[in-house]
């Protein structure tokens, strides 16, 4: 007797699998099944009719996956045993879906990570090869029932699959709800003698045949999110949407079939209509968000490009964006690459931890392939580009989930725990009320509950975070401020302390005067310092390098930084250090006013360059202004000769701590939010990428250089330092706006109760308002981020 696997539907054979009293063909299906039960994900088995069945034919449909070629072309990175792939998962529908794709890896322990895209529905899957494959990845996806859409010809042109089920149920909704107002027309105006004797039937037959496909069709989204959040212990606002859409479906086919009357099918299909048309609308407005938000230079991150000349080499800085195969590059230390490229010369060690989440480093020879979102950590190197770069491939690995952290929801948690509470109400409402009126007049009970259902949805409530923060998300990169997410708004909105870092943040190493002091350097020392300083990308070795004379480009036999203290290099048996005086060895250097950078040949010190930084644009006016509301620290690294210059420079009261390495600002941060402080650090993603990282908010300070750091949560270009008062600002009046939403939500949704508890308000006048106020919503909260924006920055 064949025993079917609970699971999968294949035969058990001979030695079923028992568990929890069901029958299992092997320990993954039982695994599954654990994961899903545990997790309150078992109504996958009631919503599938054979759920993780895998067709007999899968075991040789994806035979093509073992092709090199094929896998090249659908594979987004390879290096090492590890490879990510993005594929696209037309089945994703809810929060459960999500769940079980971004823990994959407790069903396949290769691999590593899986991050869901939802709008897009996408999954970026990061995998260990030597364990498991491409093909075998794509086969546990289709096992679960999660079956990925795979096209070669769209990889190949970087297209994507379309999704326009929405505008055709838009279309089958639109329809229907047209015809069913035409065949109305003789009941609007009671044409009787006509309409008794020869076509009512008819007609009535005719609308509830029109609204078949609406319900079943173009509403079944609704059905099957509220149907998921009643099993997964969820009551999302589709719940009383399904329930609105089911009442009047349910009564208007009693009316019908009975003879009783003609059915509210004109409301039934005008409220589905209209809520899709708000849906869609939506859904336009957040791609116009969306590219408005990505467009070209999304990061301001330039790369060194290498041009020959006569006579030698020239070096430009130039945004990433404008790579363009064939591009020569350099990539110094700490540098991030930009684009999959192949190594032409240096000392490759690649790390790939940006993209992977491994921090071990992978060597790489001269013609090598090197992949995007790599960082080389053995000096510079130079590369050739073999394609050019897209900004939302940044994006999406500024925002890979291995560097995601634990954070508080804040205001957003606040809207979904408000809707929640809101979904529970309506409904108690609805029964209170119905019942009311099956007491006094059952004809108006009706009437109410389908009234009351519609016109209360929360669905404008919901909508107002997502468009109020993705609206400022978007004037904010106007304004060249680049954030991670539209969530980093609410906590910019909540900090109460700023931390700064001094070199590279409050200073500006363009205008910094440099005088050496000690003995000179021989030619062979000074070209050796300044290919040591080339492959280096902090802001005083940038600084340095530029006003050095010109040298002729070297590739050194060794390179070593070590951050926040200097650098170690040796060309021909020939050794240089460069950093701090303790780090070069010099213990009798006395502290001065100015900040130092020393240098020592083998075993002699040789002397010091010494800058007179120069302080950006605004800085007092700055922290005057922060010093209102919040308390402002310096947290650097350098010495404290400047002291007394920054204590007349800043407010009186501004902390200062000097000779911070970068644990000690981390743990200093870390100390602070303890006491219960929301901490913002401003630094310039080299050094402070641990502080940046511990913070609530880092903000990474970009000059022309490519620094890019997955520790921080928005990167601003240098240009704009002095309006970091006007973003905090913004950022605190764009939750101002949000609550004005949840008011004016309230209001409505009082006023709209109201009068369908009273029995005044018909079906289909409540479908038209309802996503009418959520469009209300939309443009309240649009415009007015809009004014805000244009207000704060008008002198831009």
């Amino acid at each position: 007797m064949q025993q079917p696997c609970y699971h999968c539907g294949n035969d058990c054979v001979k030695s079923p699998i028992l568990f929890d009293e069901k029958n299992f063909c092997c320990h993954g299906c039982q695994t599954v099944y654990e994961i899903f039960s545990t997790n309150n994900l078992s109504s996958y088995y009631d919503l599938q009719s054979s759920p993780g069945a895998i067709p007999q034919e899968i075991e040789g449909k994806y035979d093509y996956l073992d092709h090199p070629d094929i896998i090249k072309k659908l594979i987004e990175f390879n290096a090492g045993n590890i490879q990510v792939v993005n594929l696209y998962i037309p089945h994703m529908h809810c929060s459960s879906c999500i769940w079980i794709l971004e823990n994959l890896n407790q069903l396949q322990s290769a691999i590593k990570t899986s991050q869901v895209n939802f709008p897009k529905k996408t999954v970026r899957i990061t995998f260990k090869t030597d364990t498991v494959s491409l093909k075998e990845v794509v086969k546990l996806l289709s096992a679960i029932g999660y079956e990925p859409y795979i096209s070669l010809n769209d990889y190949s042109k970087g297209k994507k699959k379309v999704d326009r089920s929405l505008i055709y149920k838009l279309g089958v909704a639109g329809f229907a709800f047209g015809n069913v107002m035409f065949l109305s027309f003789p009941e609007y105006f009671e044409v009787s003698d006509f309409w008794l004797e020869k076509y009512k039937y008819l007609f009535r037959g005719l609308t509830f045949a029109f609204s078949l496909p609406v319900v079943f069709y173009a509403a079944q989204e609704y059905f099957i999110s509220a149907y998921k959040g009643v099993r997964s212990k969820i009551l999302n606002i589709d719940v009383p949407i399904a329930l609105g859409i089911s009442v009047l479906f349910l009564r208007s086919t009693y009316e019908v079939l009975t003879n009783t009357g003609s059915g509210f099918f004109d409301s039934l299909t005008g409220l589905v209509f209209f809520l899709l048309l708000g849906k869609f609308f939506q859904q336009k407005t957040y791609s116009f968000l969306s590219f408005e938000r990505d467009y070209k230079s999304y990061f301001p991150i330039a790369v060194t490009k290498i041009s020959k000349i006569e006579g030698g080499v020239e070096e430009e800085n130039i945004q990433v964006y404008k790579i363009k195969k064939g591009d020569r590059l350099l990539i110094r230390n700490a540098e991030l690459l930009p684009v999959d490229s192949i190594l032409i010369s240096g000392n490759g060690q690649i790390d790939y931890s940006f993209v992977t989440g491994e921090s071990e480093t992978v060597a790489k020879n001269s013609g090598d392939q090197l992949f995007a979102g790599g960082k080389q950590l053995a000096g510079a190197i130079e590369v050739e580009a073999i394609k050019s770069v897209e900004q939302s491939y940044l994006t999406q690995l500024w925002s890979n989930a291995v560097f995601s952290k634990d954070r508080e929801q804040g205001f957003v948690g606040l809207i979904n725990t408000i809707s929640k509470h809101f979904t529970w109400a309506v409904l108690s409402i609805a029964v209170v009320a119905t019942s009311y009126w099956l007491m006094v007049d059952s004809s108006l009970a009706i009437n109410v509950l389908t009234s009351v259902l519609i016109i209360a949805c929360p669905c404008a409530l919901a909508l107002a975070t997502p468009f109020a923060l993705g609206n400022m998300l978007r004037i904010f990169g106007k304004q060249k401020f680049y954030l991670k997410n539209a969530n980093v708004i609410e906590k910019i909105a909540r900090i109460d302390t700023l931390i700064f870092d001094k070199t590279g943040t409050i200073t500006t190493n363009k205008k910094a005067s440099i005088a050496y002091e000690g003995m000179p350097l021989s030619n062979e020392e000074a070209s050796l310092l300044k290919n040591t300083l080339r492959s280096s990308n902090h802001p005083l070795s940038r600084a340095l390098y530029d006003f050095l004379a010109e040298q002729d480009i070297q590739t050194l036999d060794d390179f070593q930084e070590i951050t926040g203290k200097g650098m170690h290099a040796i060309k021909a048996n020939k050794s240089i250090a460069v950093g701090s005086a303790k780090f070069v060895g010099n213990e009798t250097e006395t502290e001065t006013l100015a900040t130092a950078v020393h240098v020592k040949t083998g075993n002699h010190y040789k002397g010091k360059y010494v800058f007179h930084n120069q302080y950006r644009k605004g800085v007092k006016e700055l922290f005057q202004q922060l010093k209102k509301g919040f308390h402002l620290m310096i947290l650097s690294g350098d010495n404290q000769g400047e002291k007394k210059y920054l204590q007349q420079l800043l407010p009186l009261g501004t902390d200062m701590l000097f000779h911070q390495k970068p644990e000690d600002k981390l743990n200093y941060i870390h100390t602070l939010q303890k006491e219960g402080r929301k901490v913002m650090m401003v630094g310039d993603g080299l050094n402070d990428a641990g502080a940046l990282a511990q913070s609530e908010v880092g903000i990474s300070i970009a000059e022309n250089v490519n620094v890019f750091s997955p520790a921080c949560d928005a990167i601003l270009e240098a240009g704009q330092f002095q309006q970091i008062g006007a973003f905090i600002q913004a950022a605190k009046q764009t939750v101002g706006i949000i609550k004005s939403s949840i008011v004016l939500s309230f209001i409505y949704n009082v006023i709209g109760l109201y009068f369908a508890v009273t029995g005044q308000l018909s079906p289909i006048i409540a479908a038209i308002l309802m996503p009418l106020s959520s469009i209300t919503v939309l443009v309240f909260v649009t415009v007015l981020t809009n004014l805000k924006g244009r207000k704060l920055f008008k002198k831009l």
